[in-house]
């Protein structure tokens, strides 16, 4: 029902008994009984708080003293936290190349931030580029950087893996670790198994 679909005090009307129900001291509902409504009216005011018909369709109607406008902003609360749980979790997403910047790095990791704080997920993204995704190594540990800078907000959800020529990983709100059947870590670097003298040099980030 709606507030408007809610009669209260003098608005109840056309009736001469109703049902009445009172707050005890432990917080919890007594059943008094079928009273007169000018009797619940007044048992209401004597105690500083409203009388709500609750049943309209009942016989008699059921009416409960409370206080109407906590009623509203409670059941309002109740709401919002409803509708707040079904919503749909946005996905956030950074790119980074192995040749960014630490300058533009550090900016794409704030707004990660941002969005982890205001309950969104975020995918991050590392591009490769020609002859680059022989340097996965260097990609896990721009990973593993990233994951360290956030680690106080956020969990690994999925850990970093080559999807073509990208290596992705998604971070999700610490809140959100109870969800999850098990809070996974980065992913270890590739181990190269190529004979010692076929490998490249391991080079510092470009």
């Amino acid at each position: 029902m709606s507030a408007s679909e809610y009669r209260v005090n003098e608005q109840i009307r056309g009736i001469s008994q109703v049902r009445l129900i009172v707050p005890t001291k432990e917080g919890k509902d007594e059943n008094i009984g079928v009273v007169p409504l000018r009797e619940a009216l007044a048992m209401a005011s004597d105690r500083g708080l409203d009388l709500v018909e609750v049943a309209p369709n009942a016989n008699p109607p059921v009416c409960r003293v409370m206080d109407f406008s906590k009623f509203l902003y409670e059941r309002s609360k109740k709401e919002r936290e409803a509708r707040k749980a079904q919503k749909v979790i946005e996905v956030k997403e950074i790119q980074l190349q192995l040749k960014t910047s630490d300058y533009h790095a550090g900016f794409k990791i704030n707004n990660a931030r941002k969005w982890i704080e205001d309950g969104m997920k975020v995918k991050v993204r590392i591009q490769f580029h020609g002859r680059e995704i022989d340097y996965r190594n260097l990609a896990y540990d721009i990973m593993n950087g990233i994951v360290d800078k956030l680690q106080d907000i956020a969990i690994v959800e999925s850990p970093p893996k080559m999807d073509g020529r990208a290596m992705l990983m998604v971070l999700a709100p610490m809140s959100m670790a109870k969800d999850l059947e098990k809070v996974k870590e980065p992913a270890p670097p590739a181990r190269d198994n190529r004979p010692r003298e076929q490998r490249e040099p391991r080079e510092k980030r470009p």
